[in-house]
């Protein structure tokens, strides 16, 4: 097995990790305190559940034949079918996106109308749409960079992020010659660009990671400033 595919077999953690984000996401819907569902309340865990069993069995299965996989015809058919799996997590994370934008819309819209509970409530569900926010736009970055993890050693592809160790004296030290971001790195990144509205210590070289981080900006903004100000304002 030559060293890309060993890097490989050997991220496997990370796939788990952004399964385990799902639930995250599902946790956090049933704890939304109005009633600000797109459709019935159990509507999007029930669907997000039910993409997340598949997508948790068919990564389950390539990375077992990832593990036993020896040739080069062996590796192209694990490519081929990740590529099916990838395209059925950006069906699932575009729920979740969906979703949470549409709770937040109607959070705003509760507001204005006077319909919104109490700042408590309203202060809670700002927090919840905001740590939802993070997560799925961790499951965005970590989905799209590099040509997503269903390329990563199969194949090169240009980063959309420049992260820290890839920069300037740390990607010649000898630890980071082979370094690479994992999920966490990602959900870093989601989690600095809400709060500070702006790149950290990683970069957005594509277009698309630029649009994908203003729009992650946007709705933090939205969540903070109109909801999360409106709710201090009337619990002081």
């Amino acid at each position: 097995m030559d060293h890309a595919h060993r890097h490989f077999t050997l991220r496997a953690t990370d796939f788990w990790l952004a399964r385990g984000a799902i639930l995250v996401i599902v946790a956090l819907q049933f704890g939304i305190v109005n009633d600000l569902t797109v459709g019935p309340r159990w509507l999007a865990p029930v669907l997000e559940l039910a993409l997340l069993i598949p997508l948790s069995v068919a990564t389950a299965w390539t990375q077992t034949r990832a593990r036993a996989a020896s040739t080069n015809a062996q590796w192209a058919s694990i490519g081929r079918y990740r590529q099916m799996v990838r395209r059925l997590a950006f069906t699932l994370t575009a729920i979740c996106t969906l979703m949470n934008f549409g709770a937040l819309v109607r959070l705003i819209a509760a507001i204005l109308s006077g319909h919104a509970g109490s700042g408590k409530a309203m202060l809670l569900d700002a927090a919840n749409i905001w740590a939802t926010n993070v997560v799925i736009f961790a499951l965005w970055f970590w989905s799209l960079d590099r040509g997503s993890p269903a390329a990563r050693g199969l194949f090169e592809s240009a980063g959309d992020f420049v992260f820290t160790q890839q920069q300037g004296g740390l990607a010649e030290r000898q630890q980071f010659k082979d370094w690479s971001p994992g999920f966490i790195d990602y959900l870093f990144l989601a989690f600095t660009n809400a709060t500070a509205f702006s790149p950290a210590d990683t970069f957005p070289v594509t277009a698309r990671a630029k649009l994908l981080m203003m729009s992650e900006a946007s709705i933090s903004l939205c969540t903070i400033a109109i909801v999360a100000s409106r709710a201090v304002g009337i619990l002081s």
